[in-house]
């Protein structure tokens, strides 16, 4: 049997996180990894005021050029953020276990946002193999809505107990794929853009592309 692999499309996926990688190794889909190196802070700086679904579509799309932008050749590079906001305030990772503790205490009771996107760039069809010379072909972005129980100070000490430094790499203090459940009384949305990227509507168009089969 040939190797199918051989035929399809590159694809460089223009992040570091271990939740994204094993969406895309979970279905088969091949690809080399590149993080990217962005000012998330000083992007997020420059649109204050704007919607989350501005931001985190801005992120995505500036990590897949990035990235982009120092490969050769038709690749496509998939790049994706998540963003969290509760109450019109957005929630960045939390950088101790004091800072996670003061996020779930402002969550407790509350409906989070979770905002999650993905842009694909494709390079141009250099002979010369020059880079910079792509652009954004694709960009989705979805929301789920996760409302947050009501959490005891002894509830989230115990939490982090058990999750701390894991969650320390989580948007919103929670791993769904893990113990995070238990912060939440209802949820609505897709699970796959909680964990992190839209990865149905990355599918299809990956499909679109030739990437993946139909």
């Amino acid at each position: 049997m040939s190797d199918v692999r051989a035929s399809l499309k590159p694809l460089v996926l223009a992040s570091k996180s271990a939740s994204r990688r094993a969406m895309l190794d979970a279905v088969g889909v091949p690809y080399d990894a590149v993080p990217a190196d962005v000012d998330e802070r000083a992007l997020e700086a420059d649109l204050a005021g704007a919607a989350p679904s501005i931001i985190v579509l801005a992120l995505a799309k500036a990590k897949a050029r990035q990235v982009g932008d120092g490969v050769t050749g038709e690749k496509l590079v998939l790049g994706s953020d998540s963003l969290v906001s509760v109450a019109g305030r957005r929630f960045d990772k939390p950088e101790s276990r004091e800072q996670a503790a003061e996020h779930l205490r402002f969550f407790s009771g509350k409906v989070m946002e979770l905002h999650s996107a993905a842009a694909l760039w494709r390079g141009a069809d250099d002979n010369e193999g020059s880079s910079g010379n792509g652009r954004i072909v694709w960009t989705h972005a979805e929301t789920a809505h996760l409302h947050v129980r009501e959490l005891s100070d002894t509830f989230i000490a115990d939490y982090l107990d058990r999750e701390w430094p894991a969650v320390s790499q989580c948007v919103g203090v929670f791993r769904i794929e893990g113990p995070g459940p238990l912060l939440f009384g209802k949820i609505t949305g897709d699970y796959f853009t909680i964990l992190g990227m839209p990865l149905l509507a990355v599918l299809e168009r990956l499909r679109a592309e030739g990437v993946i089969q139909v």
